[in-house]
């Protein structure tokens, strides 16, 4: 459970940096992700989910 409670905060953390460093383009990127269809956004969050799974199965074995 630690471990989980460590990675979420990680992801806060690069998000965070994210909006920090580049706020402007954080806004472009999430105007254009707000235009694309429902399909497309559930397609990128599967690919991105099954690469994440991948490289923690890589970098756990």
């Amino acid at each position: 459970m630690t471990e989980l409670v460590s990675a979420l905060c990680l992801v806060a953390v690069l998000e965070g940096l994210f909006l920090f460093a580049a706020p402007g383009t954080w806004k472009q990127f999430v105007a254009q992700m707000h235009a694309m269809p429902d399909r497309h956004l559930r397609l990128l969050g599967g690919v991105v989910t099954a690469g994440g799974v991948l490289a923690l199965w890589l970098a756990r074995g």
